[in-house]
């Protein structure tokens, strides 16, 4: 869960009923001076990673035991010290930036970190099929054909997925993720021509149709 979800309550939940948990800690509650203690912490018991010139950059995690929990709780940090910003110019002020992290796994941080980003992943797909696909609310009042448009918006995310397994769509830059906006416009409203030839229906692409190699390879996939 995001920041927003860092509550005494919802941590209280997760222990009782056993589940485990990654939760972004909300920094407003920090004190002025929280952000010098933490690099402190990092640099006698976190691991620094690799980075540019003036910058530094450790994680590593402590235990901590939340006000109004019983058992102590993981606390994984990922902080940043910047002497130089990455224009070359060097900094007055030291700036300070850290992150953390409430979880009950027994994982590495760099672990922790990453599957958390993940669910900020997940988010942008649930935002894609609510918003470029209009499902923030559903059309009807039953339920199997709500399921059925869900399915369908899941097929368009699935489609862009695919359209990258190859490298026959006409980008011109290298993309981790096809917009179900942008699926719609290039390969499901791609233009062509339905006719009718020896008692067969065929969809008919101009000769100079870009997106036609990629159609051609999902529609041969699902087929």
């Amino acid at each position: 869960m995001d920041a927003g979800n860092d509550s005494i309550y919802n941590l209280k939940v997760c222990e009782k009923e056993g589940a485990d948990l990654i939760v972004k800690r909300n920094p407003r509650r920090e004190k002025p001076g929280a952000r010098n203690v933490v690099l402190m912490i990092a640099e006698q018991q976190g691991k620094q990673l690799p980075s540019r010139e003036g910058k530094r950059v450790f994680i590593g995690s402590i235990s901590v035991t939340p006000k109004g929990l019983d058992k102590p709780l993981r606390q994984v940090y990922r902080v940043v010290e910047r002497t130089i910003d990455k224009h070359g110019q060097f900094l007055l002020v030291l700036e300070i930036e850290f992150e953390s992290y409430w979880t009950s796994l027994d994982i590495e941080p760099e672990e922790v970190i990453e599957l958390y980003h993940a669910h900020g992943t997940c988010e942008q797909f649930h935002s894609e099929l609510k918003t470029d696909s209009d499902l923030e609310r559903f059309p009807s009042g039953k339920f199997a054909t709500n399921d059925l448009i869900l399915y369908l918006g899941c097929i368009l995310r699935i489609i862009g997925q695919e359209s990258l397994k190859g490298n026959d769509a006409p980008v011109h830059k290298k993309v981790f993720r096809r917009r179900v906006k942008t699926v719609i416009q290039n390969l499901i409203t791609l233009a062509s021509k339905m006719v009718r030839h020896a008692r067969k229906l065929y969809l008919k692409f101009g000769n100079n149709s870009p997106w036609f190699p990629t159609f051609k390879r999902i529609y041969d996939a699902f087929s």
